[in-house]
């Protein structure tokens, strides 16, 4: 009788192992990946890398590591996924904002008018020193794994709603909407003024005068409905505008050698597909933007010469005054072929 009456409650213990052992399998399996911007492929290019990213992993993987999305900022904003990733066995798509408070040294690969085009910035951040060391950097100060550079919108370019501008001296008293004190800088390289607003207010800033332009890519000038607020589009190439995948370091080095791999291959794959799918989608954005009222300016290659001899020094002499060193600088340089920037 005894046995009979224990039969029941040794079974209920025993299931409900298992399904500990089998809720903890699945937490151990499943990772949060958290980002930026809304859950559409077609307007936020990182959520179109993210879902690529969720689909490859799980494939390569048979299933062992199962991706779960979190777009929209909705674990937190820059900083508090920041220290999520450092911390806990997930990853993080974090942007410039995020990044260069831990790794200030990563303002040197937004020199302006670094790349002359899409394969100069492939081959820099896949190939270059510079890269390589702040890859380094990064592992060295919090442990976390920088896993890829995902391309989100191309170049960016100006835009504003006062006047064609061709040329740095058509900047002389406007007011941007920067993203950050580098931007600032540039600004004011050209005469214009810059104050840092986040990306969620600047189409009020826009429409209210408080700025008179902005610079991203297209992609993100379209996201924002900025062409609604914004009259002039100068096609600069000023900037290349990317991301950053980061991994918490200590989840990433107890993966088993092939899941690794694994992991390393799909971030690859999925960056390859964004960047095919970001350049090859530039040309209709752009033109989109033109349907929708902006008027398109392509600056002659005199005027782009004049936009890098006035605005790369400039940005140069920020960098130093956020004390990072000439060797930083010099690698970053050297890696994109121009050298012969770095004055003394």
């Amino acid at each position: 009788m005894r046995t009979s009456m224990l039969r029941p409650v040794l079974l209920a213990t025993v299931a409900s192992g298992l399904l500990a052992m089998t809720s903890l399998a699945n937490a151990a399996t499943t990772v949060n990946l958290s980002y930026n911007g809304p859950p559409d492929a077609d307007k936020n290019a990182v959520h179109l890398f993210a879902s690529n990213l969720k689909r490859l992993v799980e494939q390569k993987t048979d299933g062992d590591i199962q991706l779960k999305l979190y777009p929209n900022s909705m674990l937190g904003e820059e900083q508090a996924r920041m220290e999520q990733v450092i911390n806990t066995p997930s990853l993080n798509i974090a942007s410039f904002a995020g990044l260069s408070p831990i790794v200030p040294e990563i303002y040197v690969s937004a020199i302006p008018f670094l790349f002359d085009d899409y394969e100069a910035a492939h081959q820099f951040f896949d190939e270059g020193d510079y890269w390589n060391k702040v890859e380094d950097t990064l592992k060295k100060r919090t442990g976390a794994e920088l896993l890829g550079v995902v391309e989100e919108g191309g170049f960016l370019d100006f835009t504003n709603s006062k006047r064609p501008i061709s040329n740095p001296e058509d900047f002389e008293g406007l007011r941007f909407r920067a993203m950050d004190p580098s931007q600032v800088a540039l600004y004011e390289a050209f005469g214009a003024s810059g104050t840092p607003i986040p990306w969620t207010d600047t189409y009020m800033a826009l429409k209210t005068n408080v700025a008179d332009g902005q610079m991203n890519p297209p992609m993100y000038i379209i996201m924002g409905s900025l062409y609604e607020v914004q009259k002039y589009l100068t096609l600069a190439n000023v900037q290349y505008s990317d991301q950053f995948l980061i991994a918490n370091g200590d989840w990433y080095e107890g993966l088993s050698e092939e899941n690794r791999q694994a992991l390393d291959a799909a971030v690859k794959k999925a960056s390859e597909l964004n960047r095919e799918s970001v350049e090859k989608r530039v040309d209709e954005r752009i033109q989109f933007l033109a349907d929708n009222g902006m008027q398109v300016i392509e600056p002659s290659s005199e005027d782009m010469a004049a936009f890098r001899e006035q605005g790369q020094p400039a940005y140069i002499d920020w960098l130093r005054e956020q004390g990072i060193g000439d060797e930083w600088i010099k690698m970053a340089l050297e890696d994109a072929g121009q050298s012969d920037l770095l004055a003394d």
